[in-house]
């Protein structure tokens, strides 16, 4: 259900913050130590970090975007 989900998603979200927060590691190397070889997450990262398609030119995109709108804003 979309509550027991936004709950998950939630927790999920404070509890790795609170991780990274707590940590003396960066934080790629807390993703490593939670990706195991061949699992799920693993899988997702594969397609999130695709050179062409997958999140960051996503984001570089995204951030030309906003800056394109601001400078136009800015006028």
């Amino acid at each position: 259900p979309a509550d027991l989900a936004m709950q998950l998603a939630r927790a999920t979200v404070c509890g790795a913050g609170e991780l990274a927060h707590q940590a003396t590691e960066a934080a790629a190397q807390l993703r490593i130590n939670v990706t195991s070889p061949g699992g799920t997450t693993a899988a997702a990262l594969a397609v999130l970090m695709e050179p062409e398609t997958g999140l960051p030119p996503l984001m570089a995109r995204a951030v030309k975007a906003a800056a394109d709108r601001g400078r136009e804003l800015g006028k």
